[in-house]
């Protein structure tokens, strides 16, 4: 509130009239009390920023697995992880079949994906194709994320994530991306 101070200061009696000076004093406590309630309210209102994560199932260690059916290789796709942003993948068995080297996004993986996915359901007669995924030692966290982004761009539901074998490490160490 704004208060003024009218009070004249000085002696009373004769003299010389002198015209009284005011003086103004602004309380603020009520401005310091509704920015108070104004920031205890932005704060209880607002959402904080939730962080969006990809559910993954990962089954137990100790469950014995009884009803597993073998799977033809010509149906599962195998994603290996590399160094350098760059990863090698291949259809089939490995040593069988030559792995090509590529890169993440539209026209390196996905692509990759999107093609094979078409292919193999037609030489399978309509069932699903099966993505292994296997980082190495070289590869870093983001690569395991990007290969699970283009897997969820592609739409495709059935993907493992393996330990890579010895032969497979030869492979990227022989192209470069060990």
């Amino acid at each position: 509130m704004a208060e003024l101070d009218t009070s004249g200061g000085g002696k009373k009696g004769g003299g010389k009239v002198r015209s009284k000076k005011a003086s103004t004093r602004v309380d603020l406590t009520a401005m310091v009390d509704l920015a108070f309630l104004l920031i205890t309210f932005f704060m209880l209102t607002t959402t904080l920023a939730k962080p969006q994560a990809m559910d993954l199932a990962m089954p137990d260690k100790d469950e014995k697995i009884k009803d597993q059916k073998p799977v033809p290789a010509s149906r599962t796709m195998t994603v290996l992880l590399g160094s350098k942003d760059k990863l090698e993948y291949f259809v089939g068995e490995p040593g069988k079949v030559p792995p090509t080297a590529t890169d993440y996004g539209k026209n390196g993986i996905r692509k990759a994906l999107l093609d094979n996915y078409q292919r193999v359901k037609q030489q399978s007669g309509g069932k699903e194709m099966i993505v292994i995924i296997k980082p190495s030692d070289k590869s870093n966290y983001k690569n395991m994320v990007d290969i699970l982004d283009e897997l969820k761009i592609a739409n495709l539901q059935i993907y493992a994530i393996g330990d890579i074998l010895p032969n497979e490490i030869d492979l990227l160490k022989r192209d470069g991306l060990y």
